[in-house]
């Protein structure tokens, strides 16, 4: 079977939380980014750019699709991982230091020696809801 090309596919990652406001803000300091939304039931978090990069929306607001559950009812984010390129990676490690980010590995360079893979450098950290949180520098940037 054939697959059709449509053209571009953007992401646009929703992650539910108990307290949008100081999410945003966390994830505004970590990224660089800015509100495009704003509000305590639902945010949208842009690059300088304008593009949408993070949405946030609390658990237990329903708008037009229903709840999209309850704080602790299920482990947050089991498996995912949000992946975030930066370039300005020496800064975001700052800046995650500076929030009091709980880190998970790193900041290590990936492969940990030697030619191949993305020759970049990484930081795994914890949201303060727990989600886990990658950044990384451009591929080739450690090279």
């Amino acid at each position: 079977m054939a697959i059709a090309t449509l053209g571009p596919v953007r992401p646009q990652p929703l992650l539910a939380v108990d307290d949008v406001e100081a999410t945003s803000l966390w994830f505004q300091h970590l990224l660089g980014a800015r509100s495009d939304h704003g509000g305590a039931d639902y945010e949208r978090l842009v690059d300088g750019d304008g593009r949408l990069i993070l949405q946030l929306h609390r658990w237990d607001v329903e708008h037009h699709h229903g709840s999209l559950g309850t704080s602790g009812s299920s482990p947050l984010g089991h498996g995912v991982l949000l992946w975030f390129e930066v370039d300005d990676f020496d800064a975001a490690v700052t800046r995650a230091e500076a929030l009091g980010a709980e880190v998970d590995l790193g900041p290590i360079r990936n492969p940990p020696e030697g030619p191949g893979g993305p020759a970049h450098r990484e930081i795994w950290l914890r949201d303060p809801h727990g989600y886990a949180v990658v950044l990384a520098s451009p591929d080739g940037e450690a090279a």
